[in-house]
């Protein structure tokens, strides 16, 4: 491609660069090849300036930078590199988002579930091919690709919405984090609907306060058609202020709201309402337990409102979808007379939800088996810590992914929130023996909540990842449990 097309729309602040043919854009020196333009970003962990010789060795015949470099490099001075990295993601793939109906979903809970559910009702009532970009994985109709990040760096994301353009998607449901707003990997993309979800506490090694982690998830809301907002948040009101889109309000408390869910039962496999919408009642049923599903289920419908969906085929798209994995997953405990659940709960709000959740139909004790994760916000860990002993009847303390932080280090800070607590708990590092010791005390009809992990099947200790898959534990378990009962006289 011509240097000039691939800058086309970009505002640049001087430059120093022949017209030239570029046969690629990278944006780690790393990945460079002969006849590339390479964008020096100021990253989170090293500045993208340092590398531009390494770049130029490896073959870069110009720069895109926010200054202006040393020695004879041809160059493009731009006051955004990120805004830049998006702009010439789209100039390259031929701006695949113009192309597609965009759906984006903020929050800090609820975000997997609500994409999830969404791809599975777009593709029931329209018949569509529908693209998914998410936490667990991203999605071209029913092939899975493997993610490292819920939103990928811009100019990777550009490439991926151009391979769902020529596999025939339609719409494309995305994840859109606080992190891709604040860091561009979103720039340039207009969604036709985006919704709010919920704000809680994480993400502040990040964003530090809780207003400027608000603040980076209601940029959405200038980027969009439609915004469908949780009414009964209290970060809403800040969503709202910002949003310069139509909007769509929803509610389980205010019955103003332009969905309002009524009458929420909530049962052990499943959770009912009775949905007002446009002055007629429509009753939902979604088979994922907890008062949380409720608040997915009218994000999805609101969005299928936002796009002129017919609720009654929505609704009935909602009650045919399936439960997500990693989210009030039950795992399967043959011969046990206690409940497994895997849930992905790994903040403050998220915990809460889950184990009030399951108290509510827990005919037994609620056990949770939960830790925090290192290198990310501390100030969550006692919090979580108290949670954990107000909202259960008994706690295992464990590790979560401790990175590159001492794993006992993070179960003290944890651990300080429990104390004077009656409720009974225990300290166990390895992840696998808590499980282990969890199982083994499990009583009849207790519900083992194995919550922080979800979907993933590894755990990051000291920079390394060690295979860990919750599924495969208990399996274990059980089998070697009922292998000895067998050979028992």
């Amino acid at each position: 491609m011509k240097l000039s097309a691939l800058l086309a729309g970009m505002d640049i602040v001087s430059r120093n660069a022949p017209e030239m043919e570029i046969t690629g854009v990278a944006y780690d020196s790393r990945t460079v090849k002969p006849g590339n333009l390479f964008v020096a970003i100021a990253g989170l962990a090293a500045d993208g300036n340092r590398f531009i010789p390494m770049a130029m060795d490896r073959g870069a015949v110009v720069v895109v930078t926010e200054r202006v470099p040393q020695g004879d490099v041809p160059y493009i001075q731009v006051p955004d590199a990120r805004i830049a990295l998006a702009q010439l993601g789209a100039n390259w793939y031929d701006h695949p988002g113009d192309k597609l109906t965009l759906v984006g979903i903020t929050g800090t809970n609820g975000k997997t579930s609500a994409t999830l559910l969404l791809k599975s009702v777009l593709e029931q009532v329209t018949g569509k091919t529908v693209g998914l970009i998410g936490t667990i994985q991203n999605m071209i109709g029913s092939r899975a690709i493997p993610t490292e990040r819920t939103t990928p760096e811009s100019f990777d994301l550009q490439g991926l919405l151009a391979e769902m353009v020529a596999s025939g998607c339609t719409y494309v449901v995305m994840e859109v984090s606080s992190h891709a707003l604040t860091l561009e990997r979103v720039g340039g993309l207009h969604f036709r609907a985006a919704a709010f979800t919920n704000l809680t506490e994480d993400h502040l090694d990040f964003h530090k306060t809780m207003e400027r982690y608000a603040e980076a998830k209601a940029k959405l809301f200038s980027r969009c058609d439609v915004g469908v907002f949780n009414l009964d948040d209290s970060y809403c009101p800040t969503m709202l202020e910002s949003a310069t889109c139509k909007t769509i309000t929803c509610s389980e408390r205010d019955a103003g709201a332009d969905l309002y869910a009524g009458s929420v039962r909530l049962a052990s496999d499943h959770v009912d309402f009775t949905l007002n919408y446009g002055g007629r009642e429509h009753e939902v049923w979604i088979g994922i337990p907890g008062l949380f599903t409720a608040y997915n289920a009218m994000t999805v419908l609101g969005l299928a409102a936002a796009l002129d969906l017919p609720m009654d085929e929505a609704v009935q798209a909602l009650r045919q979808t399936e439960g997500v994995k990693g989210r009030v997953e039950v795992v399967p405990t043959p011969g046990m007379d206690f409940t497994v659940l895997i849930d992905y709960a790994h903040t403050p709000d998220g915990l809460e939800n889950v184990l009030r959740s399951v108290r509510g139909y827990c005919k037994g004790r609620t056990v949770a088996v939960f830790g925090c994760g290192g290198d990310r916000d501390k100030a969550k860990r006692p919090i979580m810590g108290a949670i954990g002993v107000q909202e259960a009847d008994f706690v295992v303390f464990t590790s979560d992914n401790p990175r590159t932080e001492d794993p006992h280090q993070i179960l003290r800070e944890i651990v300080a929130g429990a104390e004077n607590s009656r409720t009974p708990y225990v300290v166990i590092e390895n992840r696998r023996q808590a499980i282990q010791y969890a199982l083994e005390h499990g009583q009849k009809d207790d519900i083992i909540v194995l919550a922080g992990k979800g979907h993933e099947t590894d755990q990051e200790i000291c920079g390394i990842k060690y295979h860990l898959d919750e599924r495969e534990e208990v399996a274990r378990w059980c089998a070697e449990r009922n292998k000895s009962e067998e050979m028992k006289p």
